[in-house]
């Protein structure tokens, strides 16, 4: 059928999948043939901005998916919840600010970094997510391979990097500096999540110099949300829980 052989060509698979019943349907309605062509079209737009919904979560590199419907507020009474809601939003990405969720482990850091690129995936932004020791392995890793200045333009091209965990680990003075010069390239260019387990007066405990340090910081948080985000660790509560329930058995 020459009809199928150009819904192929032209690549409107929900297009050639869905007319022929939808005309059956339409016809027994007596509905108009714009309607008909409305309505397939709304389909195939729908498909394709799920599909590329889907590609762009796929290449984010999410640990997990988590959304904000299961992130426990209650556990931070003092994590202002209108700031974070505002956040979902999406009006930090087009002004190019960043989110720095600062606090002790466990306290949801992460969670909440995952759940804003994943809304950010939906609307339409492209993410990356990494650990911040992974990122500076990469970064050393494509300096010996000569694909430093490859890595850093396809770094600087998503519109929200996400870096995870920064200060768990301390980096070497190559390693501060590459990952210094990657947050000093996108400054003003794109938005940055950071989570970290640090205040930043700890954070030269991880860059090794006070001036490298002072100098990533007042980039970073020019242009920053900044959330508190100390409280007992949620992995802490749920091992209490678990231990008080074994107890009583």
């Amino acid at each position: 059928m020459m009809l199928d052989y150009y819904l192929k060509s032209l690549k409107l698979p929900t297009f050639l999948k869905d007319h022929k019943a939808l005309a059956e349907e339409f016809q027994t309605k007596n509905e108009s043939y714009e309607r008909y062509l409305l309505t397939l079209s709304e389909r195939e737009v729908i498909k394709r901005q799920n599909r590329a919904t889907e590609q762009r979560i796929k290449k984010a590199q999410f640990p997990m998916i988590k959304t904000l419907d299961t992130f426990q507020f209650d556990r931070l009474p003092s994590l202002n919840k209108q700031v974070v809601l505002e956040l979902f939003n999406g009006d930090y990405i087009d002004k190019q600010k960043n989110v720095i969720a600062l606090g002790n482990s466990g306290t949801g850091k992460t969670h909440l970094a995952v759940a804003l690129g994943y809304v950010a995936c939906q609307q339409g932004k492209s993410v990356f997510f990494v650990q911040a020791g992974h990122l500076v392995h990469r970064l050393l890793e494509a300096q010996e391979e000569r694909e430093l200045l490859r890595l850093k333009k396809k770094l600087l091209e998503y519109q929200v990097l996400i870096i995870d965990e920064l200060g768990f680990v301390p980096f070497s003075k190559a390693g501060a500096e590459l990952l210094f010069e990657i947050v000093s390239s996108r400054y003003e260019k794109g938005s940055l999540i950071i989570t970290s387990n640090l205040p930043f007066e700890e954070w030269t405990e991880i860059f090794g110099t006070e001036r490298m340090t002072g100098a990533l910081v007042d980039r970073v948080t020019h242009h920053a949300h900044i959330l508190e985000m100390n409280g007992e660790s949620y992995r802490l509560q749920q091992a209490k829980q678990k231990g008080e329930q074994q107890t009583k058995e």
